[in-house]
Order: C-alpha cells, then structure tokens, then sequence
C-alpha cells in the first residue's frame, strides 16, 4: 500500500471503491469519484464505484492526468491505494493519446496512424481485424488505412483498448446563415441575447476543443438544463446545413419550435423526416425511429440514405443514449462530418458505451445534475420509494410464477392504485404525472384516478393537445406510458409516480425524474415516487433502477404503505 489516510474509501485491487455512506467526507467523495469512476451498488452503509477503461478514458479527454486521479484516490483511501492499482490507473489513462489520426496524401482517400511508440504498431500488427480494415504500416510510427474505414478503426482500436486522438479533421458543408432571432428592441444577435447560461457557453466552447480542431463529443446535461440550446448555439457557431436525430415526434416538434423561436431560420429552411412527413431541407429533423424502419426483417433499412442527402456540415444526436445500433455503422461511415451527442446519461443497457465513445466522441462536458439544483437552474427533488404490500391472492399469484413473471405481477400490484391515489391527494393543485410500463395497469389506473390516458397508440395529434392542457393548466394529472420518458417538454410537472418500468433500467429512472426536473415558482421543488410492491424482485430491480441518480446525489426515502394507506 502507497499513502494512508482518513478517508471516505476503501480501494480494492480489483478496482472497485467501497464509499462509505456515514463518512463526513461522503458528499465530497461522491463528487470527486464521478470524474473517473461508476457507481455499481448503493446500499445504505457502502456505495461501491468501479474504475473502469472508460470512465478513465473519459476523464483522461477532459484533461485529467493519471498523477491527478492517483491524488484523489489517496486523499480519499482511509487506508491507501494497492500498489498494482497504481500502475494499472497509470497505464490505462496513459493510452488515451498514444495513437492519432491524421489525414493523409492521395487526395484525402488515407488516413495517418501515428504511435508514440514503434513497439505500440508492432503489438497492433498482430490484430487480423486491424488489416483487414486495410492497415498497413508505411514507417516505424506511422500506419495508413482507407479514410472510409476512419470510423471502423476507431471502434476496433477502442475495443481493443488503445483509443484514438482524431486530429483527421471535417468537411465544412454547406454554408448556411443561421443568426439568432434578435430580441425585441435589441440589435444584438448574440448568444447572450438568446439567453445562454454560463455552463450551455462552456458546453458549446467544450465541443470545440474536442477532436484537433473540434467537432466531435458528448454534452451531458440533466432534463430540463437547455440541452436543445446547446445544440443551436453548436449549430449557429457552425453556420451549416445540420441533420438532427432524435427520440420521437413530440421531440422533432420541439426543435423544430426553438429553431424557429431561436434563430431568423423561415419554416422553409427547416424540415421534418418522420412517419408523417419526408422533407429534407437545410436544417432536417428526423428520428431514430424512422432512420432504422424497413419493410421486412432482414431488409435493407430504407431510410439510412438521409446521412448522404445533403452536405452536412453538423449532426445532431439528441438522447444519444438511445442511439439504435444500426446508425453506429451508419455513423461509422460519416466520420468526416461533425458530430454533437446531447444526453441526460451516458448510461446504456446494452453495454454499447465504447461505440458512443470512439463513433460520436469522448464526453466534452459534463455538469452534476445537484450543481445545477444548487445554481437555480433545475427543481430540487425528493425521491421516495414506496413500498406497496401484496395482497392476498397476488401473492399467492406471485409465489406460483417463474421469475419473470414474479417480476410482472409484483409491477402489476393493484394495491398500488390506491397508494397513487393517496400521493396525488397529499399534493392538492400540483402538476401530476403517473408513470408506467403495462398498458393494462395504466388502463386501469386512468379509469380509477379519472385521469386521461397517453400511450403508443395514442395519435400524434391527441398527445399534443393533451401535453399542450396540462401545461396550460387545464389538466393536473396525466398517466402516461414509456411514450413520455424522452423528450415531453412539461414544465409545470412537479409530482412524477412511477407505478412500474423497465426491469433494472438506470436509464428509464434518470429520464422520469428528469420530467420534473425544469424549474418551480416559489420553493423551485418536486417530489418523484416510485411504488414497489414488498418482498418481491421488484425491490431489487429498483435499488439497481436508481443508481445513476445516487451517482448524481439523489437518496431516496423509503415509506411502506401501512393498512390504512400511504404516510406522507
């Protein structure tokens, strides 16, 4: 062992840190330990975090050394850091910069692959799937590759865990005029004058330091924080024609508006690629929905061509955490064209954090979702758990099924419409979504709370116009399905119940606090529940479920529903 101290931690060999919850220094701990590692457990006494490649590849593009995360550690060990660790976290963060990539001769058809080091090209000589992307070594520190193999590159070298430096450089695109929408009775056409806070100007100056001379990277801003007006100012200090793919219709509605709100952009210059409508204009707005359609399993995906419609000169990927794996190979094939990923959480379930990483860019910027809270900027939340008893005959139901099924009943609980009902009442005149994943339950709770109900099959136009009452005031409270976990803009929501959802999904759990996240009049708060029926899987699901959010600094209470109902 290398140092000692008082600290926070316990630091283990295999990379995991025990944080321990009743420590003084807990809450200083926490945050230092978000630049470099992952929360993995949360339970009440030790929180573990774990370091991993990316998280130290990650915190090696923002500009921290390995000198800097080893300082950390030790002034956080209670009992200092393993010397094998040492040596790992400095081998590890050391290879993030070993290899660039440059552009090279013939007309700009090969790419450069330059190493610190003969020996590093030696060791990658031996990786079949290196050549066969078509690698070849041309002197002791230089490898050339076709420029339409840039992205697969990337991705292979990231997996094989030397990440790249992309110094190669972007196309330009199209020119386009993009000025901000002078404020009344203003001259100025300033960022300032649109209303950008100080961390949306550093998140925009960020992307452009990214990558040589910048233009590929990952902003991560809570809900609710203005990420869509990063991505504008990214757009407008671009001045180019731009492709912005997001979630779902409701969202190409909203970009579409702040584009218009925003920027002196005319409705003919900004257009709509969905199911409902297929027009390519300067700026296009498009889903990932559409992108990925096709008319048959195993066809081709029809709509991809939207990536070479135009001259991008800029691509947008909101809730790039959602990023559907048939557009990282799209991806992969555009990487001469910038690129903004915008996310509440680089969490992804399906493990898929490396290609976001090497085929979008390394995070540029992050600011803790409790800063924000802190500064103003988004609503201070209580989290609740609370936990439902099973009655009697969904008990017995629960006992008797398989394991995936426990997990549905336990969701299904209909103990829980009443402990809804309960919460709504504790909270008279506030803004109430009731969020779930079962349509028959959520079926069942609008029919009990006589509330409207949004699903998937509800129309596009029936959606609008009930998001647009809520937010008007004429309705208090909506149930909703997983339709509403992305990209609602409800800013008077101020009470969120989460009756069910995704198995473990730290994703789902981020994203529907995040729909109560914008700002409140008077006390700026709000109050997110998540209902869980006792003794059951579900209960372990959801301590996995919140994990993003402790990583962030949320602590939930836990209630249990005694016979007479909930006490709040």
């Amino acid at each position: 062992m290398n140092g000692s101290g008082k600290g926070a931690c316990f630091i283990r060999k295999d990379r995991t840190i025990l944080l321990e919850c009743g420590h003084p220094g807990f809450e200083a701990a926490r945050t230092a330990l978000a630049d470099f590692a992952e929360l993995v457990k949360s339970p009440p006494a030790y929180h573990t975090y774990r370091i991993t490649h990316l998280s130290r590849w990650n915190a090696a593009a923002a500009g921290k050394t390995a000198q800097e995360i080893l300082a950390v550690l030790s002034l956080l060990s209670c009992c200092g850091i393993p010397a094998g660790l040492e040596e790992e976290v400095r081998q590890l963060v050391s290879r993030y910069g070993r290899l660039e990539l440059h552009s090279g001769a013939a007309g700009g058809s090969l790419m450069v692959l330059r190493a610190d080091n003969p020996g590093l090209l030696d060791e990658l000589a031996e990786q079949a799937a290196l050549q066969e992307l078509g690698l070849n070594r041309t002197a002791p520190l230089e490898c050339r590759c076709p420029a339409e193999q840039r992205g697969l590159l990337k991705q292979e070298l990231t997996r094989l865990g030397f990440p790249v430096l992309d110094y190669a450089g972007y196309r330009d695109g199209q020119a386009l005029n993009v000025p901000w929408k002078k404020a009344a009775g203003s001259g100025a056409v300033s960022g300032e004058s649109v209303g950008l806070r100080d961390y949306q100007e550093e998140a925009v100056r960020r992307f452009g330091g990214i990558g040589g001379s910048g233009g590929s990277g990952v902003v991560v801003l809570p809900c609710g924080a203005g990420k869509t007006l990063v991505g504008l100012a990214v757009l407008e200090s671009l001045q180019c024609e731009t492709l912005i793919l997001t979630s779902n219709a409701t969202s190409v509605a909203q970009w579409k508006a702040e584009l218009l709100k925003r920027t002196g952009l005319d409705e003919e210059a900004v257009g709509e690629y969905s199911g409902v409508k297929r027009e390519v204009r300067p700026i296009t707005v498009a889903t990932y929905q559409i992108l990925t359609h096709r008319r048959s399993k195993g066809g081709p995906f029809g709509h991809m061509n939207l990536f070479n419609e135009r001259n991008w000169g800029l691509i947008i990927y909101d809730e790039v955490h959602l990023l559907p794996a048939p557009v990282f190979r799209a991806t992969a094939d555009i990487q001469a064209t910038r690129r903004l990923g915008l996310t509440a959480t680089l969490v992804r379930e399906d493990g898929r954090e490396d290609d976001v990483f090497s085929l979008i860019g390394p995070k540029c910027y992050e600011l803790p979702w409790k800063v924000l809270e802190k500064q103003g900027w988004i609503a201070a939340v209580d989290c609740i758990e609370v936990v439902v008893p099973m009655g009697t005959d969904i008990r017995h139901r629960y006992m008797y099924a398989g394991a995936k099924e426990q997990f549905r009943v336990a969701a299904g609980n209909p103990a829980k419409a009443e402990a809804a009902a309960k919460i709504i009442a504790a909270h008279p005149g506030a803004a109430v979504l009731v969020i779930g994943q079962y349509l028959d339950q959520l079926e069942q709770l609008a029919a009990s709370l006589g509330a409207p109900l949004i699903t998937g099959k509800t129309s596009q136009q029936e959606r609008n116009g009930l998001y647009a009452a809520f937010n008007e005031g004429a309705i208090r409270l909506l149930v909703v399905s997983k339709v509403a976990n992305f990209a609602v803009n409800l800013p008077d929501a101020s009470v969120a119940i989460e009756v069910s959802g995704a198995y473990g999904s730290r994703q789902e759990e981020a994203q529907r606090l995040g729909r109560i996240l914008r700002p409140k009049p008077g006390e700026n708060k709000a109050y997110f529940y998540t209902l869980v029926s006792g003794d059951s899987r579900e209960q372990d699901f959801a301590l996995r479920r919140r994990l993003f959010l402790t990583e962030q600094g949320y602590d939930y209470a836990v209630q249990t529903v005694q016979p007479e109902g909930v006490s709040l």
